[in-house]
């Protein structure tokens, strides 16, 4: 048992990861990042940061995002590449934690070791308890029906879609790590589309 117990990860291992993002290209259908949250175990902000656009928005998606033109004009604003570089160094060796990580990790342009994500939008036992287990639950969904929590009232806030993905990923951290921890993984494969976005 004691064996067991050492390959969990400690707290200061864990990073919850939350994107938000406008749209780009014709109609505003594919997706560039805007703004990126990480939280850590505690839910205590690492990063919440606006990111310049590197091509002209088409669509703000201002109703769900809340995100208006001028959060992403002030010459303050970093830049995509200073932002992506900061991630990949935050998250590097980290088991990050979040909800269709692999829409996050694609706009980000940053592979990241499947092993190392713990994605509730993924995690069997979930999509089992909601009685979907060949799809993808939303996160509001999740929170409700699993904790009775609402996010996502408002605008679509990264910093907090990120703690509620890691308050789901909490109330089931010991059940989680034990399966992968003696070689099981209890989660559902990401799209195969997004496979580049995993190592």
């Amino acid at each position: 048992m004691e064996s067991e117990l050492t390959s969990l990860p400690t707290t200061d291992q864990i990073l919850a990861l939350s994107c938000t993002n406008v749209g780009v290209g014709p109609g505003g259908t594919t997706a560039m990042l805007a703004r990126v949250a990480i939280v850590d175990y505690k839910g205590d902000v690492v990063l919440n940061t606006f990111v310049a656009p590197t091509m002209e928005v088409s669509d703000y998606r201002t109703t769900t995002t809340g995100i208006e033109p001028s959060h992403l004009l002030s010459p303050e604003i970093p830049s995509f590449d200073r932002v992506q570089q900061h991630i990949a160094d935050l998250i590097k060796g980290k088991i990050i934690v979040g909800h269709s990580l692999w829409h996050d990790l694609s706009v980000l342009g940053i592979a990241h070791p499947a092993v190392g994500t713990r994605d509730v939008a993924l995690y069997q036992p979930f999509k089992n308890a909601l009685r979907s287990p060949n799809q993808v639950v939303g996160l509001q969904t999740l929170m409700w029906h699993l904790m009775r929590r609402r996010c996502q009232d408002g605008h679509l806030h990264p910093v907090e879609n990120s703690r509620a993905a890691l308050d789901l990923y909490r109330t089931v951290a010991p059940e989680w790590e034990g399966e992968v921890s003696v070689g099981n993984w209890p989660c559902s494969l990401p799209p195969s589309s997004f496979s580049r976005c995993y190592l």
